[in-house]
């Protein structure tokens, strides 16, 4: 049964001095280095003891030659997760592997648009696709979310060539409908545009919202599934990802870039022995982990009601990390950052980074005791700015 197997997310592991891009290196962005961190979004837990066993495993054969991700341990895998968790059916011959999300999104813009072409994101929006837009002169085309005459306008523009869908949506952690995709296709395959599904966080989707994959939602056009087992699983160290790419001739010029112009088709063979541990025998572990996620935002949410019930904040539908909306407070973004970093020592990402002031992103894939001290801090910093929580005060 869901959250009933014996995992423990309670104990805290330090991950100081492991190169630990959130802890060993949050003076990076905050200036600080002594913050209790709630930043990238991987998570403090340590992953699935399934998958550590299949990794020593591995390790233990002690020999790590050159490898190859095209075989069947590695594709049926896949195929059977999106069979029983997505009910969804995936020909192996569309899956294809990419060293991380990013590098799949970046060979896509290159294949379905020209420098100078517009590509529709909406916003608020996960800062790497931007960047990454804009890295290969493409042009990021901003949709608020629920702007569905303002989507259909940059996507009615003769040279919007790609919408780049995050789904589940980072940071806001909306899972879309299956009526909303519906809509989405049909205004894409309209108007000649690709569509790139960022589906990373699909398998942290909250009761009763369910992730619904792109997979065939496009027909026989152009549109790809790109997306890893990283962010459920916790293993984003390892490298890794997978595509789904429905087109069989971008399918092949996207494998011709990977493998004869960039030289990466022999895949990290830890990250495949990940993937199909993960995806074979790691369901009871994250059944567990998304009950005790549920009940870190389910206590923010509690707190916040009770501090200043005028943000009417709800947890997030996917995912672990909580956007919060604090501009019915009115305080000042940065006064709250010199809050949070000077005196309460902690690190959460202030909204601006994804395009949204008067927002922050708070990490809670923690343990218990770390997301009680993040959301503590946030409610004092909070207090002290606004005068005085609109609630009664609990203890």
């Amino acid at each position: 049964m869901a959250g009933r197997a014996p995992y423990d997310f309670d104990t805290p592991v330090d991950r100081h001095g492991t190169w630990c891009t959130q802890w060993d290196y949050v003076e990076d962005r905050f200036g600080v280095s002594d913050l209790l961190p709630f930043t990238i979004s991987d998570m403090d837990f340590e992953t699935a003891p399934e998958i550590m066993s299949a990794l020593r495993g591995r390790l233990d054969h002690a020999v790590l030659g050159y490898s190859r991700w095209r075989q069947d341990d590695f594709l049926s895998a896949i195929v059977h997760w999106y069979a029983s968790r997505h009910a969804t059916t995936v020909d192996p011959e569309t899956i294809v592997y990419g060293p991380s999300v990013i590098y799949q999104l970046s060979q896509l813009l290159r294949l379905w648009s020209r420098p100078g072409d517009g590509v529709v994101v909406h916003t608020p929006m996960y800062d790497a696709f931007p960047k990454t837009v804009a890295a290969h002169g493409r042009l990021p085309r901003e949709c608020p979310l629920d702007d569905w005459e303002e989507l259909e306008r940059l996507l009615a523009l003769p040279d919007t060539a790609v919408l780049l869908l995050c789904s589940p949506h980072n940071p806001t952690g909306r899972v879309w409908t299956a009526a909303e995709l519906d809509r989405m296709a049909e205004l894409c395959a309209a108007h000649g545009v690709a569509v790139v599904s960022d589906e990373i966080h699909s398998d942290l989707a909250h009761a009763p919202h369910v992730h619904r994959p792109w997979v065939g939602r496009g027909g026989a056009g152009r549109w790809a599934v790109i997306t890893s087992a990283s962010k459920s699983f916790n293993v984003p160290a390892l490298t890794g990802s997978f595509g789904i790419i429905g087109d069989p001739a971008s399918r092949d010029a996207y494998l011709e870039q990977l493998k004869e112009a960039d030289g990466l088709s022999s895949p990290a063979v830890l990250s495949l022995v990940a993937h199909i541990a993960a995806y074979r025998r790691g369901e009871p572990w994250l059944d567990a982990l998304r009950a005790y996620l549920a009940g870190n935002l389910a206590m923010l949410a509690e707190r916040l009601r009770s501090e200043f019930p005028r943000l009417g904040w709800e947890p997030p539908q996917a995912g672990y990390l909580a956007w919060i909306d604090l501009r019915p407070l009115a305080v000042d973004d940065d006064a709250l950052q010199r809050q949070l970093i000077e005196v309460e020592k902690v690190a959460i990402m202030p909204g601006a980074a994804y395009g949204s002031p008067g927002h922050v992103r708070l990490n809670l894939g923690c343990p218990r005791s770390k997301a009680e001290a993040g959301v503590e801090a946030l409610v004092r910093a909070l207090r002290r700015l606004t005068g005085a929580g609109q609630g009664p005060r609990t203890v």
